[in-house]
């Protein structure tokens, strides 16, 4: 039985983008939905059994029409070649406020055939070419569905998510008792599991923010896979069972610059012999918008501090076109009124988009107490802040709790 499992799509992200003149469409909008056409041409060409979206297939909660009809598109080029398709409803796709449906519902509403939406906890069997698999669901779930207001109302941020942890597991543990051991099984989740490394949510990795399950809870013998989505980074976290993050199929930002972005491929086989399940996966990458980095460091000696710049750009030339680039330039005060930024854009004129930041050097910097404001993330410039002006730290606490929560609520 062969699976296929991707997430994070997020579809609406345009930065980075411009206008393609063909389309009157962003074109960040389209390098997304060709990594979509990358996931349902490996799947149609290779006798995929099951499609397994492990969440967010939207950048907002409320997508465009033109966002919903390009994914509708997609799937629907799978249910009709006769291959299921599982979505697992994320926290991007949730709407914001309760009792209104998500964008994704649309699939179940319409009984489209071989399409399956999960936006609560349950067990699926869902028939395939190779015979039934089960798929146990822990789509995003929030706060307000897991606990009452009473519940809350008296817990702290670390009272709460470990509250929280509690009740997930209890899901999951649910799951396993309802399992027939006689057929493949796979747990599919749009969670954050303790130790995961992120991508581009790095500046939602704020100790209190989500509620992280612990990998023990997710790799449970009873499961054969382990399907992840909420961290856009690919990676592994455990091999038996394999718990996997497929990661996003595109790179959002330069948070993810490093990274391989792409898509996962599950064999799930009998042992003749045995008799019991032997599990591969492997990662396939997708062409993936390049984000390249060029960073130069300009010497106050340095009288013509554009030829340096320049050199830096032709030592990437190969990278750099048709890429997302950022030239980072580190100078002296005095050394910028040198820069002929003309120059530069010429050089990067085959990049898809560029931009220009400097670095500008001077002796007096800002400062906090001790410590210089340069270098420090939002949260430590909100502590270092609190703490010079002699804050009471009862009320800094909450300010604190108050500061992660904008800061979460801002980002990706």
């Amino acid at each position: 039985m062969k699976i296929l499992h991707f997430a994070d799509l997020h579809l609406g992200v345009e930065s980075y983008g411009r206008t393609d003149p063909a389309t009157g469409l962003s074109t960040r909008f389209l390098d997304f939905l060709r990594a979509l056409d990358e996931v349902v041409s490996y799947a149609l060409d290779n006798n995929v059994d099951l499609v397994l979206f492990c969440g967010d297939a939207y950048k907002s909660r409320e997508p465009s029409q033109t966002q919903q009809r390009e994914f509708a598109k997609r799937i629907k080029q799978l249910s009709t070649a006769g291959v299921p398709v599982f979505l697992l409803i994320g926290n991007h796709d949730l709407p914001n406020a309760m009792g209104r449906a998500t964008a994704t519902e649309i699939f179940d509403t319409l009984a489209i055939s071989n399409v399956c939406v999960s936006n609560r906890p349950d067990i699926y069997r869902i028939p395939t070419r190779s015979g039934i698999i089960q798929v146990a669901s822990l789509p995003w779930l929030r706060r307000s569905t897991l606990l009452t207001r009473e519940e809350t109302k008296e817990l702290s941020f670390e009272q709460l998510n470990e509250r929280l942890q509690q009740v997930l597991t209890g899901v999951v543990e649910k799951h396993v008792a309802g399992l027939d051991a006689t057929l493949p099984a796979i747990l599919a989740a749009h969670v954050w599991v303790a130790g995961a490394q992120p991508g581009s949510e790095r500046s939602m990795a704020i100790i209190g923010r989500d509620p992280a399950l612990l990998l023990s809870n997710v790799a449970r013998p009873a499961f054969d896979y382990v399907a992840l989505g909420h961290i856009h980074k690919h990676q592994v976290l455990a091999e038996s069972p394999p718990v996997v993050y497929s990661g996003s199929l595109e790179r959002l930002d330069f948070n993810e610059e490093a990274d391989d972005k792409g898509f996962c491929v599950v064999d799930i086989q009998t042992g003749p012999e045995t008799g019991r399940r032997l599990v591969k996966h492997v990662f396939h990458k997708t062409n993936a918008r390049r984000f390249v980095t060029v960073s130069v460091s300009v010497d106050a000696a340095d009288t013509d501090p554009t030829a340096t710049v320049l050199k830096a750009i032709a030592e990437q030339e190969d990278k750099t076109r048709e890429a997302v680039v950022r030239v980072e330039i580190k100078l002296p005060a005095g050394s910028d009124a040198r820069l002929r930024d003309s120059e530069i854009r010429s050089a990067l004129k085959e990049a898809h988009h560029l931009t220009i930041a400097r670095d500008i050097q001077r002796e007096a910097r800002l400062r906090l107490g001790h410590l210089t404001a340069e270098g420090l993330t939002p949260l430590e410039a909100l502590k270092a802040y609190l703490q010079s002006k002699n804050v009471p730290p009862q009320r800094a606490k909450v300010l604190l709790e108050h500061g992660e929560r904008l800061i979460g609520e801002g980002s990706v």
